[in-house]
């Protein structure tokens, strides 16, 4: 049961894979040039797990002591995982104790696949979950301590590599496009990001944002199922 539903997840992270081993590397050695220790980012990498709050916290680290103003960044930084886990109390209800690692290993990839995909039938999807969350995981844990050891010595500027995770995210949100046969959901996310930027501008549409999207899904839920 398990090996099976490895084989089906696995194939599910490789795109995830590619961007997590380059981004986690380019994270690893930014950490390093900074000033910190190789095992800082290694170490955070495995027990934070929140990229762009990851790199945030480089710069906290290596400046003044502000735990409020830490608390206060991270929540603002993360706040979307509080709607990506009410999306997912669903489809996590059932799994068993691998709920806990589920809701400890929940980014914005994992959400992604775990959200859209269909798990073969035949296949566990607790074990299915649980899988995507763990290999999404290590793969950046290991781009992360790739990047964090070579980082002592490797003097390299690289400007824009973060754009990777943002493209990857449009590649998974085409792919959901092609599998839906109403495109209703999409459409409501795209007009309601896009009139939150408008009026909140791009440094603080993202939460607005997502509680638009899941009000009105919430809503109009029947009618969006009965399309799709």
């Amino acid at each position: 049961m398990k090996l099976k539903a490895f084989k089906a997840a696995f194939p599910k992270t490789i795109p995830i894979m590619t961007g997590f081993l380059f981004l986690g590397a380019a994270y690893g050695i930014y950490a390093r040039t900074s000033g910190l220790p190789a095992a800082v980012p290694i170490i955070m990498a495995a027990v934070v797990f929140a990229g762009s709050m990851e790199f945030v916290a480089v710069d906290m680290l290596c400046g003044g002591f502000d735990p409020v103003g830490a608390l206060v960044m991270a929540l603002m930084v993360n706040a979307r995982h509080l709607f990506y886990g009410l999306s997912m109390l669903t489809k996590y209800k059932g799994v068993g104790a691998k709920k806990w690692y589920l809701i400890f290993g929940l980014c914005d990839e994992s959400f992604s696949i775990n959200c859209t995909a269909d798990v073969p039938e035949g296949v566990d999807k607790g074990w299915f979950y649980f899988w995507v969350t763990l290999l999404n995981q290590c793969y950046w844990v290991t781009g992360a301590s790739v990047g964090a050891l070579a980082g002592s010595f490797i003097k390299i500027e690289l400007p824009g590599l973060e754009f990777v995770m943002t493209a990857l995210l449009v590649v998974i949100f085409l792919d959901n496009w092609l599998k839906e046969k109403s495109h209703s959901s999409s459409l409501i996310g795209l007009a309601a990001a896009f009139c939150c930027l408008l009026f909140f501008g791009s440094g603080g549409f993202i939460i607005p944002s997502m509680a638009v999207i899941i009000l009105i899904l919430t809503l109009f839920r029947r009618k969006i199922e009965v399309r799709l």
